[in-house]
């Protein structure tokens, strides 16, 4: 049975969020930020000592991950759900779910992956609770999502040029998860054994148009809530690209936009984990551990 999501801010307009990637999967381009975040899962999870038997993939944006585990794992049993009906697949079970809402019992999976999904939920710290209920005990969750540096670059010119020429400024680019506060969400959800990591890609274009072009192919163009419903004007947009040239510009005139990957695992609490030392029971004093002499006034 699904779990209602607490009450949390609306930040993403999750419909739009939806119509967004149906139309970039309808023009079919090829997405090489979950290309390289594809590959990356792969190698995290190889060196893992465990056979996953029953494995979730929650929220990808493309069936790609799911492909590439269904060869890896042809005896696990596998379960997509993602945010948009998408062509069955006779290695999986697919369903249309939305990260803020899974359709899943508890303790269901051993493994649950996601790529490039959570950064758009608006309630992480809720999302994070239904995976962790998701997952049977000693179960293991890999994820990514774009963290708090990505397109900064962008974010800075679109927020001058609107500025400069009208006066204030609504917001163009999201606000992505800080990677110091993941380790204490997790935690907070209730998993166990948290660790974080981040992966800073950056990608050079020709222009800034090339940028805004790769984001509608990937599906990640403006989706807030609070963004302004009027189009860019051509005036703002030939402003932010002079501005991107100027701040952002290598010697060979190629443009640089930053995307932050932020790497999290952690585990359901079993009695097998290892476990933190209650408190007074250490038998070694810290001055010992650290070879301190302690002098005596």
């Amino acid at each position: 049975m699904a779990q209602h999501p607490t009450l949390a801010p609306r930040i993403f307009d999750r419909p739009l969020l939806r119509a967004r990637l149906k139309r970039a999967l309808r023009q079919g381009a090829d997405d090489f930020l979950l290309e390289r975040a594809t590959d990356d899962l792969i190698d995290r999870l190889a060196p893992v000592q465990r056979t996953f038997r029953d494995i979730l993939d929650l929220g990808t944006p493309r069936p790609a991950l799911a492909e590439r585990l269904a060869a890896a794992l042809p005896d696990a049993t596998l379960t997509r759900a993602a945010r948009v009906e998408e062509r069955a697949d006779p290695r999986w079970a697919g369903v249309v779910a939305d990260e803020e809402l899974l359709p899943f019992g508890a303790e269901r999976f051993d493994l649950i992956v996601s790529l490039l999904a959570l950064q758009g939920v608006n309630d992480l710290p809720g999302a994070l609770t239904q995976v962790r209920r998701a997952l049977k005990p000693d179960g293991l969750v890999l994820a990514c999502l774009l963290g708090g540096q990505s397109l900064s670059e962008l974010r800075t010119v679109l927020t001058e040029a609107e500025i400069e020429l009208t006066g204030g400024a609504s917001p163009r680019v999201a606000p992505f998860t800080d990677l110091r506060d993941l380790g204490s969400l997790l935690q907070r959800a209730g998993l166990a054994l948290p660790v974080t990591d981040t992966d800073v890609l950056t990608v050079r274009y020709a222009s800034m148009f090339g940028l805004l072009a790769d984001l509608r192919a990937m599906g990640m163009t403006n989706a807030l809530v609070e963004r302004s419903r009027k189009p860019l004007a051509r005036d703002l947009l030939a402003r932010a690209a002079a501005l991107y040239a100027q701040r952002f510009g290598d010697p060979d005139g190629r443009l640089r936009a930053t995307f932050e990957i932020v790497w999290l695992s952690a585990w359901a609490p079993h009695e097998s984990q290892q476990k933190p030392l209650k408190p007074g029971s250490a038998k070694t004093r810290l001055a010992d551990a650290l070879n301190a002499q302690i002098v005596h006034e």
